[in-house]
């Protein structure tokens, strides 16, 4: 079964490292031209989804679109329970796996919030069973709470194995912990996803909180923000509401048997519904940009907008544009996300699940208000790719454009005094709003040199559009001029008043 819902919702991976279905393109089908609405962006949306079911042999899918705080789209195809038929819908629960460790991050930054840890604890301050581990070399820097953040702690990246640890009870992870764990390297010299390190994180919830980690998180985060669905014990839910878990083994479905809630739940154990997971997200997204105002989520906006602070092992990649141009990425993880910066999408935030009998992903664009989910209740079948062309359509669209930044009052009058500077081509008409360095970079003279060559070169400009802010004390213009266009850039100093300590005019000539 088929149904689409649009919905006004009030809002809110690494990938695991399991293997992720990509689609298969279909070579003989014509390109789709680029959407320029949102109701054409979802129509691509809708057959990239449909296409990834079908490959990704999915019983069930739910996907969402949130933007300015609301879930403006909603479509959910298939069966939540293979027995009964009974379709997916919209208040259908799904586990979403590793897309759990970013409420485990925040519940973090909360405590430290609160004072009563630092990130730059020793995670054995707190889980003393750690204190008497061998580490792998002499000089090796004991654990940090921020290494287990950023999976910097020196463990073995622990797909598919960590999955099933699911169950462990309290009692069984203090032995393990008391038997000591072996490593894969030093702490802090490498990036490796681990699940282990996320369980950790949750017994120092358990410990600073003094209540288990999942009563810490639901009753401080999930349950302020409204999300009444979401939990980590999956007998206690809704029977009625549950979409089961399937794999696809020797061409048929086989269902997953359901973990009960363990220690392990801190790095994947989250079951959660469409409407509940978009208010996370809105929630998330509400940190964008920085401003002032009411504070009023159950964490400061400041605090989320750290958990995109990632780690210094930064990987970069090149991915193709529509017309072929390499485009490239960095990424580099941070405390519960992954953190990428695009050169198409800008700031990415994103995270994967994979987990016996589910498969999910999201992507936050914070630069642009917009958010996108998915769950699938098939072993290891992340949608991440018809999601991340899902936000590549959107954005190409012209749906999501990037907020604004404000043009500061220094801003836009350091702005009119470059247009003062180019009607006299002579820097020296603002002599006493120029920084100090700036006439000892190049001469009086020199300025009006070039001043002069480059009004002629460019011929008449119109030079009254607006300054596009960067950052309070810089921004971009672009001017038409008869010959071409003027693209400049005016860079303040630190100084009180504002002076100007850069200032660049370049021409691009109008092609023959």
């Amino acid at each position: 079964m088929h149904r689409s819902l649009t919905a006004a919702v009030a809002a809110l991976a690494l990938v695991a490292a399991m293997p992720v279905l990509a689609q298969t393109p279909d070579p003989t089908a014509p390109a789709a031209p680029t959407p320029t609405t949102f109701d054409e962006a979802v129509g691509q949306i809708e057959a990239n989804f449909d296409r990834w079911q079908t490959q990704a042999h999915a019983p069930g899918l739910i996907w969402g679109i949130v933007q300015d705080g609301r879930l403006r789209h909603v479509r959910f195809t298939g069966q939540r329970n293979l027995d009964s038929q009974a379709p997916v819908d919209l208040h259908s629960l799904f586990r979403i796996a590793s897309m759990s460790k970013a409420f485990t991050a925040l519940a973090i930054l909360k405590l430290r919030d609160e004072g009563r840890l630092s990130l730059d604890d020793l995670a054995e301050t707190h889980v003393p069973e750690m204190a008497h581990w061998t580490y792998p070399t002499a000089d090796s820097p004991r654990i940090k709470i921020r290494d287990l953040l950023n999976h910097a702690a020196g463990f073995v990246t622990d797909d598919p194995w960590g999955d099933r640890q699911q169950v462990l009870t309290e009692a069984e992870f203090t032995a393990m912990l008391e038997a000591a764990v072996p490593f894969t390297r030093s702490p802090e010299t490498a990036f490796e996803y681990s699940n282990f390190g996320y369980a950790l994180l949750g017994r120092i919830v358990t410990n600073v909180s003094g209540r288990p980690y999942n009563d810490y998180i639901r009753q401080e985060i999930m349950q302020p923000l409204g999300m009444t669905a979401t939990g980590y014990d999956v007998f206690a839910s809704n029977p009625t509401r549950r979409a089961l878990g399937y794999r696809w083994e020797n061409e048929a479905w086989a269902p997953e048997p359901d973990m009960r809630h363990g220690v392990f739940g801190a790095m994947g154990g989250v079951e959660t519904s469409a409407p509940d997971y978009a208010k996370w997200i809105a929630f998330l997204l509400s940190a964008w940009p920085a401003r002032d105002g009411e504070e009023t989520g159950p964490v400061r906006r400041s605090t989320v907008r750290e958990m995109a602070t990632g780690s210094n092992f930064v990987s970069a990649s090149l991915r193709p544009l529509p017309d072929g141009t390499p485009c490239p990425v960095g990424v580099a993880y941070g405390m519960g996300l992954r953190v990428s910066a695009d050169c198409e999408l800008g700031q990415v935030l994103a995270h994967g699940g994979g987990y016996p009998g589910y498969g999910s992903y999201m992507v936050l664009l914070p630069e642009r208000g917009l958010g996108l989910f998915a769950f699938a209740n098939r072993t290891y079948a992340g949608p991440s790719a018809p999601l991340l062309e899902a936000a590549q359509l959107l954005v190409r669209s012209g749906v999501a454009p990037v907020r604004a930044t404000p043009v500061s009052e220094d801003l836009a009058a350091a702005y009119a005094a470059t247009g003062r500077i180019w009607a006299a081509a002579d820097v020296s008409v603002e002599r006493d709003r120029l920084a100090m360095n700036v006439l000892m970079d190049r001469s009086v003279e020199t300025w009006r040199t070039v001043l002069t060559t480059a009004k002629v070169d460019a011929g008449d400009c119109v030079t009254d559009t607006p300054v596009v802010a960067t950052g309070a004390l810089s921004g971009m213009f672009d001017w038409t001029c008869e010959k071409g266009r003027i693209s400049g850039r005016v860079l303040l100093a630190p100084t009180t008043p504002w002076s100007i300590q850069a200032l660049s005019y370049r021409l691009i000539p109008t092609e023959p």
